[in-house]
Protein backbone atom coordinates (compact mmCIF):
# COMPACT_ATOMS: atom_id res chain seq x y z
CA UNK A 1 0.00 0.00 0.00
CA UNK A 2 1.54 3.54 -1.04
CA UNK A 3 0.64 6.52 0.67
CA UNK A 4 1.18 9.34 -0.89
CA UNK A 5 2.52 11.56 1.01
CA UNK A 6 1.99 15.80 0.51
CA UNK A 7 -0.79 18.36 2.08
CA UNK A 8 -4.37 17.96 -0.14
CA UNK A 9 -4.47 22.22 0.07
CA UNK A 10 -0.73 22.89 -1.54
CA UNK A 11 -1.32 19.72 -3.93
CA UNK A 12 -2.65 19.59 -7.09
CA UNK A 13 -5.66 17.23 -7.69
CA UNK A 14 -5.32 13.98 -9.32
CA UNK A 15 -8.47 14.04 -11.10
CA UNK A 16 -11.24 15.96 -11.15
CA UNK A 17 -15.43 15.09 -11.03
CA UNK A 18 -16.59 15.94 -14.74
CA UNK A 19 -20.52 14.62 -13.78
CA UNK A 20 -22.55 13.03 -11.24
CA UNK A 21 -25.31 10.58 -12.19
CA UNK A 22 -28.16 9.32 -9.60
CA UNK A 23 -30.84 6.30 -10.77
CA UNK A 24 -33.63 7.00 -8.46
CA UNK A 25 -35.51 3.45 -9.72
CA UNK A 26 -32.95 0.60 -9.67
CA UNK A 27 -31.92 -0.32 -13.53
CA UNK A 28 -34.17 3.34 -14.93
CA UNK A 29 -32.25 5.44 -16.42
CA UNK A 30 -29.90 8.23 -14.47
CA UNK A 31 -30.19 11.83 -13.89
CA UNK A 32 -26.80 14.19 -14.51
CA UNK A 33 -26.95 16.29 -11.77
CA UNK A 34 -24.23 19.28 -10.87
CA UNK A 35 -24.44 19.06 -7.25
CA UNK A 36 -25.53 15.76 -4.96
CA UNK A 37 -25.81 15.49 -1.25
CA UNK A 38 -24.14 12.63 0.88
CA UNK A 39 -26.59 10.26 2.53
CA UNK A 40 -25.22 7.38 4.72
CA UNK A 41 -26.60 5.22 1.67
CA UNK A 42 -25.24 6.65 -0.92
CA UNK A 43 -26.23 10.38 -3.10
CA UNK A 44 -29.43 11.11 -2.06
CA UNK A 45 -32.62 9.24 -4.18
CA UNK A 46 -30.27 7.01 -5.70
CA UNK A 47 -31.39 3.84 -6.07
CA UNK A 48 -34.35 4.33 -3.71
CA UNK A 49 -37.18 2.68 -5.69
CA UNK A 50 -37.02 -0.33 -7.08
CA UNK A 51 -39.91 -2.57 -9.61
CA UNK A 52 -40.70 -5.92 -8.33
CA UNK A 53 -42.89 -8.59 -9.18
CA UNK A 54 -45.85 -10.45 -8.01
CA UNK A 55 -43.47 -12.15 -5.22
CA UNK A 56 -41.66 -8.96 -4.61
CA UNK A 57 -38.61 -10.17 -5.92
CA UNK A 58 -36.48 -7.10 -8.10
CA UNK A 59 -36.57 -6.44 -11.72
CA UNK A 60 -33.33 -5.33 -13.30
CA UNK A 61 -32.30 -5.19 -16.87
CA UNK A 62 -30.71 -8.17 -16.81
CA UNK A 63 -34.13 -9.96 -16.99
CA UNK A 64 -36.46 -6.68 -18.13
CA UNK A 65 -33.72 -4.87 -20.70
CA UNK A 66 -36.80 -2.66 -21.37
CA UNK A 67 -36.45 -0.78 -18.21
CA UNK A 68 -33.72 1.06 -19.58
CA UNK A 69 -36.25 2.81 -21.84
CA UNK A 70 -37.58 4.20 -18.74
CA UNK A 71 -36.78 8.16 -17.76
CA UNK A 72 -37.20 9.55 -14.00
CA UNK A 73 -37.04 13.16 -13.38
CA UNK A 74 -37.48 14.98 -9.70
CA UNK A 75 -37.68 18.52 -9.10
CA UNK A 76 -33.88 20.40 -9.47
CA UNK A 77 -34.45 21.28 -6.34
CA UNK A 78 -34.25 17.77 -5.07
CA UNK A 79 -31.12 17.64 -5.07
CA UNK A 80 -30.33 20.70 -3.07
CA UNK A 81 -28.91 20.21 0.81
CA UNK A 82 -31.96 20.19 3.26
CA UNK A 83 -34.93 19.96 0.97
CA UNK A 84 -37.70 17.98 1.60
CA UNK A 85 -40.96 17.42 -0.19
CA UNK A 86 -44.36 18.87 0.00
CA UNK A 87 -47.25 17.63 -1.19
CA UNK A 88 -46.71 18.79 -5.01
CA UNK A 89 -43.55 17.18 -5.59
CA UNK A 90 -43.31 14.41 -7.96
CA UNK A 91 -41.16 11.95 -9.55
CA UNK A 92 -41.89 12.08 -13.35
CA UNK A 93 -41.93 8.92 -15.25
CA UNK A 94 -41.55 8.37 -18.91
CA UNK A 95 -41.61 5.63 -21.48
CA UNK A 96 -42.20 5.22 -24.87
CA UNK A 97 -45.86 4.65 -26.05
CA UNK A 98 -47.16 5.06 -22.31
CA UNK A 99 -48.70 8.04 -20.35
CA UNK A 100 -46.36 9.89 -18.10
CA UNK A 101 -46.53 8.53 -14.65
CA UNK A 102 -46.23 10.93 -11.56
CA UNK A 103 -45.21 9.78 -8.01
CA UNK A 104 -45.79 12.06 -5.12
CA UNK A 105 -42.21 11.87 -3.35
CA UNK A 106 -44.68 11.72 -0.23
CA UNK A 107 -44.19 9.30 2.35
CA UNK A 108 -46.42 6.61 1.15
CA UNK A 109 -48.86 5.09 3.76
CA UNK A 110 -48.85 1.49 2.50
CA UNK A 111 -46.47 -1.39 3.29
CA UNK A 112 -45.23 -3.89 0.85
CA UNK A 113 -43.71 -7.37 2.81
CA UNK A 114 -41.34 -9.70 0.81
CA UNK A 115 -39.36 -7.63 -0.81
CA UNK A 116 -35.84 -8.83 -2.07
CA UNK A 117 -33.22 -7.90 -3.96
CA UNK A 118 -30.25 -9.96 -4.40
CA UNK A 119 -29.23 -11.48 -0.67
CA UNK A 120 -31.63 -9.19 1.00
CA UNK A 121 -35.44 -9.04 2.11
CA UNK A 122 -37.29 -6.98 3.79
CA UNK A 123 -40.36 -4.38 3.88
CA UNK A 124 -40.75 -1.31 1.50
CA UNK A 125 -43.26 1.27 1.03
CA UNK A 126 -45.42 0.63 -1.98
CA UNK A 127 -46.23 3.59 -4.11
CA UNK A 128 -50.10 1.78 -4.68
CA UNK A 129 -52.11 0.86 -7.89
CA UNK A 130 -51.40 3.34 -10.04
CA UNK A 131 -47.79 3.09 -10.38
CA UNK A 132 -48.36 -0.74 -10.39
CA UNK A 133 -50.84 -0.64 -12.87
CA UNK A 134 -48.02 1.65 -15.10
CA UNK A 135 -45.00 -0.62 -14.76
CA UNK A 136 -47.47 -3.75 -15.25
CA UNK A 137 -48.69 -2.39 -18.54
CA UNK A 138 -45.33 -1.30 -19.74
CA UNK A 139 -43.28 -4.44 -18.89
CA UNK A 140 -46.22 -6.71 -19.61
CA UNK A 141 -46.12 -8.78 -16.21
CA UNK A 142 -47.62 -8.01 -12.87
CA UNK A 143 -45.44 -5.01 -11.15
CA UNK A 144 -45.04 -2.83 -8.27
CA UNK A 145 -42.65 -0.44 -7.38
CA UNK A 146 -41.85 0.13 -4.11
CA UNK A 147 -39.60 2.96 -2.02
CA UNK A 148 -36.87 2.25 0.53
CA UNK A 149 -38.35 1.99 3.75
CA UNK A 150 -35.23 3.57 5.79
CA UNK A 151 -37.17 3.84 8.89
CA UNK A 152 -37.37 0.51 9.65
CA UNK A 153 -34.90 -1.73 7.53
CA UNK A 154 -31.22 -1.56 7.02
CA UNK A 155 -29.32 -3.25 4.12
CA UNK A 156 -25.78 -3.61 5.07
CA UNK A 157 -22.85 -3.94 2.79
CA UNK A 158 -20.50 -6.90 2.46
CA UNK A 159 -18.74 -6.30 6.13
CA UNK A 160 -15.74 -8.12 4.33
CA UNK A 161 -14.82 -5.25 2.25
CA UNK A 162 -16.99 -1.98 3.72
CA UNK A 163 -17.77 -2.47 7.34
CA UNK A 164 -20.54 -0.77 9.14
CA UNK A 165 -21.65 0.72 5.45
CA UNK A 166 -25.40 0.53 4.00
CA UNK A 167 -27.04 0.78 0.79
CA UNK A 168 -30.95 1.01 -0.40
CA UNK A 169 -31.21 -1.53 -3.52
CA UNK A 170 -28.05 -0.78 -4.85
CA UNK A 171 -26.62 -3.49 -6.25
CA UNK A 172 -23.00 -3.45 -3.68
CA UNK A 173 -22.15 -0.37 -2.65
CA UNK A 174 -22.87 3.31 -2.30
CA UNK A 175 -20.87 5.06 -4.77
CA UNK A 176 -19.66 3.75 -8.35
CA UNK A 177 -16.60 5.35 -9.68
CA UNK A 178 -15.13 5.37 -12.97
CA UNK A 179 -12.65 7.59 -15.37
CA UNK A 180 -13.42 9.17 -18.55
CA UNK A 181 -9.62 8.26 -19.52
CA UNK A 182 -11.01 4.45 -18.69
CA UNK A 183 -13.74 4.93 -21.27
CA UNK A 184 -11.67 6.44 -23.76
CA UNK A 185 -9.01 3.31 -23.51
CA UNK A 186 -12.02 1.06 -23.78
CA UNK A 187 -13.65 2.64 -26.79
CA UNK A 188 -10.43 2.91 -28.90
CA UNK A 189 -10.52 -0.77 -28.53
CA UNK A 190 -14.05 -1.72 -29.72
CA UNK A 191 -15.52 -0.68 -33.37
CA UNK A 192 -18.48 0.74 -32.10
CA UNK A 193 -17.94 3.35 -29.27
CA UNK A 194 -20.15 2.70 -26.06
CA UNK A 195 -21.30 5.99 -23.57
CA UNK A 196 -20.83 5.74 -20.20
CA UNK A 197 -24.83 5.23 -19.25
CA UNK A 198 -23.67 1.74 -20.67
CA UNK A 199 -22.11 1.20 -16.41
CA UNK A 200 -24.12 3.29 -14.52
CA UNK A 201 -21.52 4.96 -12.64
CA UNK A 202 -22.63 7.84 -9.63
CA UNK A 203 -19.00 9.49 -10.39
CA UNK A 204 -17.49 10.33 -13.98
CA UNK A 205 -13.83 11.71 -13.32
CA UNK A 206 -11.52 13.30 -15.42
CA UNK A 207 -7.84 14.22 -15.73
CA UNK A 208 -6.02 10.73 -14.87
CA UNK A 209 -4.48 8.25 -16.79
CA UNK A 210 -6.58 5.38 -17.65
CA UNK A 211 -7.61 2.65 -15.20
CA UNK A 212 -6.09 4.72 -12.35
CA UNK A 213 -8.79 4.65 -10.63
CA UNK A 214 -8.08 0.36 -10.05
CA UNK A 215 -5.49 1.49 -7.27
CA UNK A 216 -7.59 4.05 -5.65
CA UNK A 217 -7.97 2.99 -1.59
CA UNK A 218 -8.53 6.32 -0.02
CA UNK A 219 -9.17 9.43 -2.08
CA UNK A 220 -10.32 12.78 -1.16
CA UNK A 221 -13.15 14.56 -3.06
CA UNK A 222 -13.65 18.13 -1.77
CA UNK A 223 -12.69 17.60 1.73
CA UNK A 224 -14.62 14.32 2.43
CA UNK A 225 -13.01 11.01 2.67
CA UNK A 226 -13.98 8.16 0.24
CA UNK A 227 -12.44 4.24 0.59
CA UNK A 228 -12.31 2.35 -2.74
CA UNK A 229 -12.97 -0.79 -1.39
CA UNK A 230 -13.42 -3.24 -4.35
CA UNK A 231 -13.50 -3.76 -8.32
CA UNK A 232 -16.60 -3.14 -9.51
CA UNK A 233 -17.37 -6.75 -11.34
CA UNK A 234 -19.42 -6.27 -14.46
CA UNK A 235 -22.63 -8.57 -15.34
CA UNK A 236 -24.77 -8.24 -18.52
CA UNK A 237 -26.13 -5.31 -18.16
CA UNK A 238 -23.83 -2.81 -19.84
CA UNK A 239 -24.36 -5.09 -23.18
CA UNK A 240 -27.79 -3.41 -23.29
CA UNK A 241 -28.04 -0.42 -25.99
CA UNK A 242 -29.47 2.36 -23.53
CA UNK A 243 -31.17 3.57 -26.31
CA UNK A 244 -32.86 0.63 -27.94
CA UNK A 245 -32.93 -2.10 -24.67
CA UNK A 246 -31.41 -4.61 -27.27
CA UNK A 247 -28.31 -6.56 -26.04
CA UNK A 248 -25.16 -7.10 -28.01
CA UNK A 249 -22.22 -9.37 -27.10
CA UNK A 250 -19.87 -5.72 -26.68
CA UNK A 251 -18.39 -4.54 -24.29
CA UNK A 252 -17.99 -7.13 -22.41
CA UNK A 253 -16.26 -9.62 -25.13
CA UNK A 254 -13.74 -6.90 -25.03
CA UNK A 255 -13.45 -6.74 -21.74
CA UNK A 256 -12.95 -10.23 -21.50
CA UNK A 257 -9.69 -9.67 -23.34
CA UNK A 258 -8.32 -6.62 -21.04
CA UNK A 259 -10.29 -6.31 -17.87
CA UNK A 260 -11.02 -10.31 -16.42
CA UNK A 261 -9.35 -11.67 -13.26
CA UNK A 262 -7.58 -13.84 -15.73
CA UNK A 263 -5.58 -10.84 -17.30
CA UNK A 264 -5.48 -8.13 -14.37
CA UNK A 265 -5.14 -10.76 -11.05
CA UNK A 266 -3.80 -14.17 -12.94
CA UNK A 267 -2.11 -15.31 -9.20
CA UNK A 268 -5.32 -14.46 -7.35
CA UNK A 269 -8.35 -17.14 -7.07
CA UNK A 270 -10.15 -17.08 -10.84
CA UNK A 271 -13.66 -16.58 -10.54
CA UNK A 272 -14.42 -15.82 -14.40
CA UNK A 273 -15.35 -11.72 -13.78
CA UNK A 274 -14.67 -8.86 -15.38
CA UNK A 275 -13.71 -5.74 -13.91
CA UNK A 276 -14.69 -1.97 -15.19
CA UNK A 277 -14.53 0.84 -12.22
CA UNK A 278 -14.20 1.21 -8.58
CA UNK A 279 -16.55 0.78 -5.62
CA UNK A 280 -16.30 3.46 -2.88
CA UNK A 281 -17.92 3.99 0.68
CA UNK A 282 -17.86 7.40 2.34
CA UNK A 283 -16.73 8.15 5.88
CA UNK A 284 -18.37 11.23 6.33
CA UNK A 285 -21.58 10.28 4.75
CA UNK A 286 -22.40 7.85 8.39
CA UNK A 287 -22.64 10.73 10.86
CA UNK A 288 -24.85 14.23 10.57
CA UNK A 289 -23.68 17.35 9.26
CA UNK A 290 -24.25 20.46 6.77
CA UNK A 291 -22.52 21.29 3.71
CA UNK A 292 -22.33 17.56 2.58
CA UNK A 293 -22.64 17.96 -0.91
CA UNK A 294 -19.95 16.79 -3.78
CA UNK A 295 -20.54 18.75 -7.18
CA UNK A 296 -18.97 18.55 -10.68
CA UNK A 297 -15.80 20.39 -10.46
CA UNK A 298 -14.48 19.16 -7.29
CA UNK A 299 -11.43 18.03 -7.37
CA UNK A 300 -10.10 14.72 -5.96
CA UNK A 301 -6.95 13.66 -4.45
CA UNK A 302 -5.17 10.16 -4.30
CA UNK A 303 -3.96 9.73 -0.90
CA UNK A 304 -3.43 5.52 -0.68
CA UNK A 305 -3.17 3.64 -3.31
CA UNK A 306 -2.24 0.33 -4.33
CA UNK A 307 0.83 -0.53 -7.13
CA UNK A 308 -1.92 -2.76 -9.44
CA UNK A 309 -4.47 -4.18 -9.37
CA UNK A 310 -4.11 -7.42 -8.66
CA UNK A 311 -3.31 -5.61 -5.32
CA UNK A 312 -6.95 -4.29 -5.42
CA UNK A 313 -9.57 -5.70 -3.48
CA UNK A 314 -12.39 -7.72 -5.70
Amino acid sequence: MEKISSSTEAASSDAKISSIFIYPIKSCRGISVPHAPLTPTGFRWDRQWLVVNQKGRAYTQRVEPKLALVEVDLPNEAFSEGWEPTKTSYMVIKAPGIDVLKVSLSKPPEIADGVSVWEWSGSALDEGDEASKWFTNYLGKPSRLVRFNAASETRPVDHLYADGHIVMFSDQYPFMLLSQESMDALNKLLKEPVPVNRFRPNILVDGCEPFSEDLWTEIKISQFSFQGVKLCSRCKVPTINQDTAIAGPEPNETLKKVRSDKVLRPDRKQQGKIYFGQNLVCKESLTEGKGKVVKVGDPIFVLQKVSSAAEAAA
